[in-house]
């Protein structure tokens, strides 16, 4: 579990911690330092994920282009990057090469939103704005994909949310989560298919509300680890 705490809703930055547990019955276990984030422009709004939305919780619905980072529980799905599959033989994610033709889909009018197309594999080309990935620079040279609005996807719910590297610590995003281009690599390596990585993004607010419903560590235990 990669897990994203900040100080509230409005937030741009926070701090991201990893844990570890053998089976859904074992206790969280805290692995590495943990790492500076930022967010979308706007802080956080509820996602489409792997949670239910608790009722009463004053939190926005996250919509497309609203700058906002999906709030709650998701897969991560994939990690992508500019490097061809035959170098990233050791990772122990399924791996999708960017290359000058990839495109992630945000028009909403597309049958592709919120999907990574292959521009030259595609006979319909029916979308009219997409994130060019292969132009991106250092920001989508390595990052995670997050599956957030998915089976099924809903048209404006939001698309296209990674994990990726920042260029600089002072920026914002329009909805994804980066970090130094160091600690995105350690990321990529360490998550494993087969342990079923999901991440958590919460204002400490409503962490604190739902860790135990959810069976999440103990934000007491990790507020204040260096």
């Amino acid at each position: 579990m990669i897990l994203v705490i900040t100080d509230s809703s409005k937030a741009t930055k926070g701090n991201l911690y990893y844990f570890e547990r053998d089976r859904s019955q074992t206790a969280w276990i805290r692995r590495y330092n943990k790492v500076a984030i930022a967010l979308g422009r706007n802080g956080l709004g509820w996602g489409r994920g792997l949670h239910n939305i608790p009722n009463r919780v004053n939190l926005p619905m996250k919509k497309e282009g609203d700058g906002r980072s999906p709030a709650g529980v998701f897969v991560l799905s994939h990690v992508f990057g500019y490097k061809p599959v035959d170098q990233m033989m050791s990772l122990k994610m399924p791996y999708i090469c960017i290359t000058e033709m990839s495109e992630c889909i945000d028009d909403v009018s597309s049958q592709y939103y919120n999907e990574i197309i292959s521009r030259d594999k595609v006979k319909d080309v029916d979308w009219q704005s997409s994130e060019r990935m292969g132009f991106a620079g250092i920001y989508y040279k390595l990052g995670v994909v997050v599956d957030h609005n998915k089976n099924p996807i809903k048209k404006g719910a939001g698309s296209c949310i990674f994990l990726h590297n920042w260029s600089n610590p002072k920026e914002t995003t329009a909805g994804c989560t980066t970090m130094d281009p160091l600690k995105m690599k350690a990321i990529v390596y360490w998550l494993d298919e087969v342990k079923n990585p999901i991440l958590i993004q919460l204002p400490r607010n409503l962490y604190i509300e739902l860790f135990k419903k959810w069976e999440l560590p103990d934000l007491n235990n990790i507020a204040f680890t260096k």
